[in-house]
């Protein structure tokens, strides 16, 4: 008899378990296949020549929704010095519906990623 229930009461435990694990993983599965939506923004580089010596390239993204979209960036550098950082960081910038913005100083192959609350975050390479 003392057997008999061991042997009900562990199938219990495992039954509960397996529910509870499904609780708790169905939310998890779920959040990590939900997709964050793509920044409106279109982007276009502009070779630029200048008096100074410096970077060539500046990024202009413009905004296509209809509403303001607060924009951080940060620049990872293809050529840095020992003493140098190897990423800048651009502070963040609304963009107002239709409107432009611009990053300037940027070399050929540095990465800018592109980061705003609620949506994905945009990777571009400089050509």
């Amino acid at each position: 008899m003392i057997a008999k229930t061991s042997s009900s009461f562990r199938s219990a435990l495992i039954t509960l378990g397996c529910a509870l694990l499904a609780l708790v993983a169905v939310p998890a599965i779920r959040a990590t296949t939900t997709e964050a939506a793509k920044l409106p923004l279109t982007a276009t580089f502009e070779k630029v020549t200048t008096a100074e010596a410096g970077p060539p390239y500046v990024l202009h993204l413009k905004n296509d929704s209809k509403a303001t979209v607060k924009v951080s960036a940060k620049v990872l550098l293809s050529v840095a010095f020992h003493s140098s950082s190897k990423a800048r960081n651009v502070p963040e910038h609304a963009i107002e519906a239709g409107a432009s913005w611009s990053i300037g100083e940027l070399a050929a192959n540095d990465k800018v990623i592109l980061t705003a609350e609620g949506f994905a975050p945009l990777e571009l390479t400089v050509p």
